[in-house]
């Protein structure tokens, strides 16, 4: 049976994931901040409250897990603020700060203090978005979130770099434009379809794939 973990598992693509994951019979770990009823009927083992950005928590959570190797680890948690050039205030520029803390360094915390629980064949799957893309960028602000995912993406290639020794593969996913809470509803596919793209992706990428930084449908993106 493999074991997965999914952080940000409570809502949206997380659990998405998560109700995806169990339905197949993988054993399923699923990390949240609070639990919801919809996490709890996945049938996953829920592990709150688990803050991405406390290294104490993380730490506590992988005692927890001794012994248990991870084949998959979705590193899906996040937050998005909106900010405009001109009106990013004081509480502006630390809701920019809240975003580099928990986009890019949540998963890299959750990545080095789960490492020795990860293996040959393991792969890291860390749902970026395609606004962190520079090359992509034609339309400017989302000044925090977009600086997120822009250095989530280049620790995610340095983990491939790094892992790949280990024969750890490491993916960078864009969900697409995804109909969640984050983004008020509004979007082009649902949290489900989005969740079922990026599983296909994870379950045939392997090592030669490691560092991609992909679409949900497969197709590479600009850096």
């Amino acid at each position: 049976m493999r074991s997965v973990l999914v952080t940000g598992a409570n809502r949206g693509i997380g659990l998405a994931l998560v109700r995806q994951l169990a339905a197949r019979g993988d054993h399923v770990i699923a990390t949240c901040r609070q639990g919801s009823e919809a996490l709890t009927a996945t049938g996953a083992r829920v592990e709150s409250p688990i803050d991405v950005g406390d290294a104490a928590a993380l730490a506590a959570l992988a005692k927890r897990l001794d012994g248990t190797r991870i084949d998959q680890l979705w590193l899906n948690a996040g937050v998005l603020e909106r900010d405009a050039l001109g009106k990013i205030d004081a509480q502006g520029f630390d809701g920019v700060r809240r975003q580099i803390e928990v986009n890019a360094l949540g998963p890299l915390r959750v990545a080095q203090a789960l490492l020795d629980r990860l293996g040959c064949g393991s792969k890291i799957a860390i749902i970026t978005s395609r606004m962190g893309s520079i090359g992509d960028n034609d339309s400017g602000g989302y000044y925090g979130y977009r600086a997120s995912k822009a250095a989530v993406n280049a620790i995610g290639k340095s983990l491939a770099v790094d892992l790949a020794p280990h024969g750890v593969t490491v993916l960078l996913l864009h969900p697409g434009y995804v109909a969640t809470d984050m983004v008020g509803g509004h979007g082009d596919i649902s949290p489900a379809t989005a969740a079922e793209r990026m599983i296909a992706v994870v379950d045939r990428s392997g090592i030669e794939q490691s560092g991609s930084f992909l679409h949900s449908n497969g197709s590479a993106l600009p850096w």
